[in-house]
């Protein structure tokens, strides 16, 4: 796995041919002024070369300033390169996080309806939902989906004990939740639900942002973390790489969810701030 981060302290020849520098597993480059997009593709290609080169694995961890660079990042996703970005430690920490927001809220577990968006059902929010059911009352799965989620509800039922409702009415679905977790949901489709006015909305795969104005609850997009300083490389401690990128570049997908959780255990992850569309929770 490689690390990119911007060298802050190029020489003339460096910052005049862009040149790429390399330590260890760190590949430094002069992101120092406006580059233009063809220069932009061109070190991304570079960095595939090196990677292809140097090691097995086409991970990457993207500094906070290289994180900017939009363009630069669609390249290296066009040529495969994976990029430890935190979207995938997201997902696998929804109960915590909702915890944490029912925490720092001080909202009375149980007095209220929690609703998960979703039509793509995977094993992470397959065990999520059963985490969310066994620890609050009410947990509503609003889905275009509904004769698939069935199934689900009569699997945790009968295996479980879980009793969660399944529902796809857009005026009533969400007019009660006062935690609303958005998996997959896009803006166009969100906006068709007529939404509780105070309610929180966790954006986990996709952001969106709710177009009623009488809307005047919280939107989550994005979240930090903290661990064990004793789990932390050096990275971590330069602060120029965000934590939940540095933590989640150490998992593979295929890896059993129950393992990743028991190792965030281990570790004392905890969500240290939760980003909102405009400031932090």
């Amino acid at each position: 796995m490689f690390y990119i981060e911007k060298n802050d302290k190029p020489n003339f020849i460096e910052r005049k041919l862009k040149l790429l520098k390399i330590k260890d597993n760190t590949i430094m480059f002069p992101i120092n002024e406006n580059l233009k997009e063809n220069q932009l593709e061109k070190m991304a290609l570079k960095v595939k070369r090196i990677i292809e080169k140097k090691s097995n694995s086409k991970k990457v961890v993207l500094s906070k300033e290289i994180g900017k660079e939009e363009i630069f990042i669609n390249y290296l996703n066009s040529y495969g390169i994976e990029i430890a970005n935190g979207e995938f430690l997201f997902e696998i920490l929804v109960p915590d996080i909702v915890q944490d927001i029912i925490t720092k809220k001080k909202l009375e577990e149980n007095k209220f309806v929690i609703s998960i968006l979703i039509n793509d059902l995977t094993d992470i929010e397959f065990e999520n939902i059963k985490i969310l059911a066994k620890k609050y009352k009410s947990i509503n799965i609003v889905t275009n989906h509904v004769e698939k989620f069935k199934k689900l509800e009569k699997s945790l039922e009968e295996d479980e004990g879980i009793i969660i409702s399944i529902t796809n009415n857009k005026k009533r679905s969400l007019m009660k939740s006062g935690i609303i977790i958005n998996i997959d949901f896009p803006n166009e489709l969100i906006n068709k639900y007529n939404i509780k006015e105070d309610a929180i909305i966790l954006n986990v795969k996709l952001k969106t942002k709710i177009v009623n104005k009488r809307f005047n609850g919280l939107t989550i997009n994005d979240y930090e973390i903290d661990f064990r300083d004793d789990k932390k490389n050096d990275k971590a401690l330069e602060n120029k790489y965000y934590l939940k990128n540095l933590y989640e570049s150490q998992f593979y997908k295929k890896q059993r969810i129950s393992d990743i959780k028991e190792k965030l255990k281990l570790d004392n992850v905890i969500i240290k701030k939760l980003i909102l569309n405009n400031g932090e929770l």
